[in-house]
């Protein structure tokens, strides 16, 4: 299925991410995990590609497992950095003749050798590129990522949202949010893309800290703001494992009742690959989805 055709229900809903295995040791593991949220019946299950494509072998594999066993609608993200044509070409076959018919079109994460590298001569230098390849190549549902707050690279939130803007034109048919902390930010930023003429679905992605580690993590990989509210959670409960993954669960679910309450349906819960988190979020809520 879809899932514009699952946006267009217009209902309050909840899905999740899952990332392959860096190592062939640790496919079992995932697996389970992966198999323990489908059980779940979230609306829909994305599944990542990791930086550079280095996890790229197990995302095919994973997404159609999803779909075909389970059932549940999947979204393959795809990753073009620094690759070829024919290496895109390729991956697109495979997502057609595997049945895939949504995909996340991303740029991917530069590795710390090509964030200096010459870039001039590569084929897909951003997202965009990818997005006219896939809808030249099939009859694919495309997203895009988007940045509440400010992609890293941009110089601000204006010229962010004229290249957004660019992706949609393009054939992004939903976005997804990266991570952050507070509504606000989403709500302000719906409002400037809406001005803009992006109409498209947007899909909140929500990140449950659930240790004190990961925030570091989240402030690098999308330069998250953190409110006061959450610095003081952490300063009281990150030294306690326990403690601090009932407060990280229970902040994203507070988050996520917020954003249903304000007309936001669709939240995308990155759930680290731990279907106990994933399962006591959708819990919280689940009188909501019904």
């Amino acid at each position: 299925m879809k899932l514009t055709e699952h946006f267009a229900k217009n209902k309050l809903s909840m899905s999740f991410e899952v990332f392959p295995p860096k190592t062939d040791s640790s496919i079992e593991t995932v697996t389970h995990a992966t198999e323990a949220m489908a059980l779940l019946h979230p609306a829909f299950m994305s599944v990542t590609y990791g930086a550079g494509g280095g996890t790229s072998k197990y995302t095919l594999e994973i997404a159609r497992h999803i779909e075909q066993d389970y059932g549940i609608p999947t979204v393959a993200h795809l990753t073009c950095v620094s690759s070829t044509r024919e290496t895109v070409r390729q991956r697109i076959t495979e997502l057609k003749e595997a049945g895939i018919e949504n995909v996340m079109a991303l740029r991917g994460d530069l590795t710390p050798e090509q964030i200096g590298a010459d870039r001039s001569n590569w084929h897909y230098r951003h997202a965009v590129d990818l997005i006219h390849e896939l809808k030249a190549s099939g009859d694919f549902c495309i997203g895009g990522a988007c940045y509440p707050e400010v992609h890293p690279e941009s110089a601000n939130q204006k010229e962010d949202i004229l290249h957004l803007k660019e992706k949609v034109d393009a054939g992004v048919s939903f976005l997804t949010t990266q991570m952050f902390f507070d509504n606000n930010l989403l709500y302000n930023f719906l409002y400037k893309i809406r001005e803009a003429g992006i109409t498209v679905p947007v899909v909140a992605g929500i990140m449950p800290i659930t240790n004190a580690k990961q925030i570091d993590r989240a402030i690098k990989l999308s330069g998250s703001f953190i409110p006061q509210r959450f610095k003081a959670l952490v300063d009281k409960f990150g030294s306690d494992p326990f403690a601090m993954k009932q407060a990280g669960i229970i902040y994203a679910t507070d988050q996520i009742i917020d954003l249903y309450a304000n007309g936001i349906n669709n939240v995308h819960v990155y759930s680290m690959n731990k279907p106990e988190v994933a399962e006591q979020i959708q819990s919280n809520v689940s009188e909501m989805l019904k």
